[in-house]
């Protein structure tokens, strides 16, 4: 099998692309695809090669993925944004031997003194003047190169984690990992997408959301994708309606910013048939506003990197319950471990587990921090704190690794979090542990005050203190512009911890 075969069985003249420069008909992919994976294979990429993807949501991204995965090489995404040292760490973690680079990271590549060492560096269009390398199209050659038969544990991605503590790690996404989750979210009706869909293409597709969920199930079921380099609400609300756009995913924030965007002019969603949120917790606030304004559910789901990564959907379960990260998609198996190791009941909260043909390989060469989350027997510890009601609806209660312990007592920080978010001064909240001499650790938030409000401190820790145990008050409250998020909309708590 290879995953690169996922297009081959479309109708030549069906929409695949669709891109502000150039958009491509199934047929075109495909030729545009075996053009360049010859060319890779003339240029010596060889089977098991880690290649770079510095590259925008475009349609070069697209053409390259393929074709290295086609070649039987290993795609290695990466943000095209990133500095030169945090290119040189990534790339040289995991050996890459060759790279894409797009216009947003020719730049960088050109300042990195690592730059011999990636040996072929093929430019996109707009990035022809990097010194050194070989035009894309030049590279694309026409010659024949059969697509490379791997077996179903064969790497095919190597994503980086975004994960809010300790250094990121490549995570092994194999050919059949995959492949797996794309046909488990296919394997039910109300989740799976049609050839006839349009996807919003603007979750980045170096996040394994938008490489997998977005892109790879567009090109698995026929459909096609939007590339949408950057999101602007106002552009977005225009856009979405008139170019047919059907399916809408992305993190929290893009939903609440197409909700407040616009209401000086109504503009409807009413071409989107499924709306799906993931990458952090949807509030009730979000989802509610969403619907309000456009008569449109949103559904929620929950998945990791290491499970390729669709894991659970609100969709499957057809209740879009507040709060709840839904029910295992087909295929993958759920337990709620406690504290003994043991399974724990309906409505206890205990450590989330997964298993699946969806779930990773392992990080590369990190036999020690693999062995860390994944069992003898095949089971995923995600870190994720959950619980489950009596319809089998998963919630979740907080990151393991996030857990605070004040005087003995344990804090999860999304309870002290969606208290303070209840407060109308309150625009966006995170909240983490910090070390205490009296009590071990104490609570510590930071707070993002909301549109021509001005809380304060004192405030903010007196409605706490009537809605919370004492011990889960925070000690102190920063008004803070912003909070850190990744690209996936993940909130890095890591950079929290540094700035307090």
């Amino acid at each position: 099998m290879n995953l690169a075969s996922i297009t081959d069985q479309h109708p030549a003249d069906a929409p695949a692309i669709l891109a502000p420069g150039r958009s491509l008909s199934y047929g075109e992919l495909r030729s545009e695809v075996s053009a360049l994976r010859g060319g890779l294979s003339d240029a010596g990429v060889r089977p098991g090669d880690r290649v770079a993807l510095a590259l925008a949501n475009d349609w070069p991204f697209a053409v390259a993925y393929l074709a290295v995965l086609g070649v039987g090489a290993v795609a290695v995404p990466i943000e095209p944004g990133l500095p030169a040292p945090a290119i040189e760490a990534e790339l040289g973690a995991v050996g890459v031997s060759a790279a894409f680079v797009g216009p947003q990271a020719a730049e960088a590549f050109s300042a990195s003194d690592r730059r011999d060492g990636y040996g072929l560096v093929v430019a996109a269009p707009g990035a022809e003047a990097l010194k050194g390398s070989t035009p894309m199209s030049e590279l694309s050659s026409g010659a024949v190169a059969e697509l490379a038969d791997k077996a179903p544990g064969d790497p095919a991605v190597l994503i980086f984690t975004a994960g809010t503590a300790g250094s990121p790690k490549a995570a092994i996404l194999t050919h059949g990992s995959l492949r797996a989750n794309l046909d488990q979210v296919q394997a039910h009706p109300g989740r799976a997408l049609l050839p006839g869909d349009v996807s919003y293409g603007v979750l980045p597709l170096f996040h394994v959301f938008g490489l997998n969920v977005v892109l790879g199930l567009s090109l698995l079921a026929g459909a096609s994708v939007l590339m949408v380099e950057r999101f602007h609400a106002d552009t977005a609300l225009d856009e979405i309606p008139a170019r047919g756009v059907s399916l809408l995913a992305g993190a929290p924030p893009m939903f609440a910013a197409l909700s407040a965007a616009g209401a000086d002019r109504p503009r409807s969603l009413d071409g989107v048939r499924l709306a799906v949120s993931g990458a952090s917790a949807l509030s009730a606030e979000i989802a509610q506003a969403f619907e309000a304004r456009f008569g449109l559910p949103l559904w929620q789901g929950y998945g990791l990197t290491e499970a390729s990564p669709v894991v659970t959907s609100s969709v499957i379960g057809g209740v879009a319950k507040p709060g709840s990260i839904g029910v295992p998609v087909p295929g993958v198996e759920v337990r709620i471990i406690d504290d003994d190791g043991e399974d724990a009941f309906v409505g206890d909260s205990g450590e989330l587990w997964v298993k699946g043909p969806n779930v990773f390989g392992g990080y590369w060469e990190d036999e020690k921090a693999t062995a860390a989350v994944l069992s003898a027997d095949g089971w995923l510890r995600t870190g994720d704190v959950a619980v489950a009601d009596d319809d089998g609806y998963l919630y979740l209660v907080d990151r393991s690794k996030d857990l605070i312990i004040v005087s003995g007592f344990n804090v999860f920080p999304a309870e002290v979090e969606d208290t303070l978010g209840e407060n109308p001064d309150v625009a966006d909240v995170a909240v983490i542990g910090v070390s205490d001499l009296e009590t071990g650790e104490a609570v510590e938030a930071f707070v993002v005050p909301a549109p021509g409000r001005s809380p304060d401190e004192a405030g903010l820790r007196e409605w706490c203190r009537g809605h919370l145990a004492r011990y889960k008050c925070p000690a102190r409250v920063h008004i803070v512009e912003s909070l850190p998020r990744g690209m996936g909309g993940k909130l890095l708590r890591r950079a929290l911890r540094d700035q307090a």
